[in-house]
């Protein structure tokens, strides 16, 4: 395991090192530390999962506190206070590895149950000078079957005009995840925003579509 830190370090250009510890062997150790550990309440939790996150001298220490963060047995704690923790591991991780879970699993979780609480926050989220909330409000739908299309579009023409890479990606990203049940929706959307989106969003975004053959009018 010590051969693989620097190349994993290296891979995701991280100024924090690695152990060389990957996902599998980690979530074997992680299991039954997670399996004894009983918070008595949301409160507790969360402060579990922020000491974990801050005692990390190593890559995967952060990893261990995303997933306690997002462990199963956990969810009924992860209440609506419960996303100004995940902005700060998002501000903080300021990754793609660290930010995606997260947007995703955590705070698309908590606009899912805690839509009201969550959704303005959200909103504000989109236009934030940093880019990886922009990034969150993006992809926090990924897993939704029926998406808030109105907080979804404000957050992708937030940043349509956006030259960061990760938030293109995210927004090619986001719309192909949704075209698997909204294809219509996400051709439309690509046709709407032609001239602002970029190749490279607009590319992943309608990959699958192209794959079977349709969105065909859209390739010039």
């Amino acid at each position: 395991m010590p051969a693989d830190a620097e190349p994993m370090r290296a891979y995701m250009k991280s100024e924090m090192p690695f152990w060389g510890v990957k996902k599998p062997a980690r979530s074997a150790a992680q299991r039954p530390v997670f399996a004894t550990w009983k918070p008595a309440d949301a409160a507790a939790w969360r402060a579990g999962v922020a000491d974990v996150w801050d005692a990390a001298t190593h890559r995967e220490q952060r990893y261990a506190a995303i997933d306690l963060l997002l462990e199963r047995r956990f969810r009924a704690l992860r209440d609506a206070d419960s996303l100004a923790l995940m902005r700060r591991m998002v501000v903080e991780g300021a990754w793609w590895d660290v930010v995606d879970p997260i947007a995703v699993h955590g705070v698309g979780g908590l606009l899912a149950a805690f839509p009201a609480a969550v959704r303005p926050t959200l909103w504000a989220w989109a236009t934030d000078a940093d880019p990886w909330l922009r990034r969150t409000a993006i992809l926090c739908q990924n897993r939704h079957r029926q998406p808030d299309w109105v907080l979804f579009d404000h957050a992708v023409e937030a940043s349509l005009d956006d030259p960061d890479f990760f938030l293109r990606k995210a927004i090619g990203w986001a719309l192909r995840e949704h075209g698997d049940r909204h294809p219509q929706a996400v051709v439309d959307r690509v046709a709407r925003w032609s001239g602002r989106i970029s190749p490279l969003s607009r590319r992943e975004a309608l990959r699958k579509q192209w794959a079977r053959g349709e969105a065909l009018a859209l390739r010039e």
